[in-house]
């Protein structure tokens, strides 16, 4: 499906920080869709050499020039708007053991007398910047962890503390470079990661959601929904999908009938598979996302939507939730193997199957069969298709491609047929 062209904006977010200066650049049809096109970053250290009378000259010096950067930048890359925006970090010089103690304790005093920290004990936490997103990538990396997003990570306190003795006990040359560090921070990363582990530790929670979004995002959303009277949307999963689905140029109308064909399956099995609300969720966005792959190449496309949906990442979900939709998207066509548990990969073989079979009931991308009724007893299960004609393309697909995997997750003999009776033969 193609996108309305003519309503793209280039939309450029330019963030100055006192450690990195940043310039993303959007392309953006408001209320549709987004993407990031470029980004570039310059370290600027506005911090260094600051006291009480504001910036010093030198920190001045080396924020200007970028300034003067990004702006020519923004105008090569014809952007329509930007949006400028400062933020403000503490930063300090990485200190001995003592005065490792000594920050955190005063780090925890002042936590302390802040009422919301003080009422809001054990409550979710929520972490973003620069420092919190290298403490979660030091650790995705020694997780080996498939995806490449950062969002919905979570970092536990333990891994912060793991974190926190690494850096006290590295010089800083070797420090640097620690996996997953950005090099730029190795000078900077303890005060950060004592200020960010004083947090949980006064809240009383073992761990903190990580989100790549921060005030950046913030301004570019409320440019991006400023049509609406309040620029916060009912349904920021829904519209995760669909804007991976539209940035990849997804073919609307087939996608949409194999979520409703999926849907009506996954329905009427209920009481065989005993799945909820969130696991619907999960078929409904893979459905939506099956052939985003076809953008790379129509060969293999299954494995490239796999890829396509673990890169991207969907903000919203967790990353225990993302796995499974890329592996349904990675199975909707061949093949099948997983390294879960006995019990995910159950569920798994199961909303694989449906999303399977729906593919291959709208094979020919016409909607010929207009719905399913599924019938099952002990030992057999039964697909009633309903079309206008007797949908052969269909049938005969569903039959070689989509019944075996069907028969393995539920265990019974599987058989497909039409309402609509075949042509009379001449």
């Amino acid at each position: 499906m193609s996108q309305p062209v003519n309503q793209v904006r280039r939309v450029a977010n330019i963030d100055l920080g006192f450690n990195t200066a940043r310039l993303v650049v959007m392309s953006a049809v408001p209320g549709y869709s987004f993407r990031i096109e470029d980004e570039i970053r310059e370290v600027v250290r506005l911090r260094q050499g600051m006291t009480e009378r504001g910036l010093s000259d030198e920190a001045v010096s080396r924020a200007l020039p970028t300034m003067r950067m990004f702006k020519r930048f923004c105008d090569s890359a014809g952007a329509d708007v930007i949006l400028p925006t400062a933020t403000s970090a503490v930063r300090k010089d990485p200190a001995s053991c003592k005065e490792v103690h000594a920050l955190r304790d005063e780090i925890a005093e002042q936590l302390s007398i802040i009422d919301f920290v003080a009422s809001n004990t054990g409550a979710p936490l929520v972490g973003l910047g620069g420092t919190i997103r290298n403490l979660a990538k030091i650790e995705t990396v020694q997780q080996e962890s498939p995806l490449n997003t950062l969002h919905g990570f979570v970092l536990s306190r333990q891994s912060i503390e793991a974190s926190v003795e690494r850096f006290v006990e590295l010089p800083l040359a070797k420090r640097r470079n620690i996996p997953g560090l950005s090099e730029d921070r190795g000078d900077i990363i303890l005060a950060g990661a004592l200020t960010v582990l004083g947090v949980p530790e006064q809240l009383k929670v073992d761990e903190l959601t990580i989100s790549t979004a921060g005030l950046r995002e913030d301004i570019f959303f409320e440019h991006f929904w400023e049509h609406l009277s309040y620029p916060v949307i009912p349904d920021p999963r829904r519209f995760r999908v669909l804007n991976v689905a539209r940035n990849y140029r997804y073919h609307e109308q087939h996608a949409n009938h194999v979520r409703y064909l999926a849907g009506r399956m996954f329905e009427q099995l209920q009481p065989l598979h005993e799945c909820g609300t969130g696991e619907r969720e999960l078929l409904d966005a893979a459905a939506l996302l099956h052939d985003v792959g076809t953008v790379i190449a129509y060969d293999g496309h299954h494995r490239h939507s796999q890829t396509l949906i673990q890169y991207n990442g969907l903000a919203g979900f967790t990353r225990r939730e993302i796995a499974p939709i890329a592996l349904l998207a990675r199975y909707h066509r061949k093949g099948y193997e997983t390294l879960l548990s006995k019990a995910d990969e159950l569920l798994l073989t199961q909303l694989a199957a449906i999303l399977r079979l729906a593919e291959f009931l709208e094979r020919g991308r016409s909607s010929a069969v207009k719905d399913v009724i599924v019938s099952w007893g002990e030992d057999f299960m039964r697909l009633t298709l309903i079309a206008d004609e007797h949908p052969a393309v269909e049938i005969w697909e569903t039959e070689r491609n989509g019944l075996p995997l069907l028969e393995q997750a539920f265990g019974r003999r599987a058989t497909v047929e039409s309402l609509a009776a075949p042509p009379a033969e001449i």
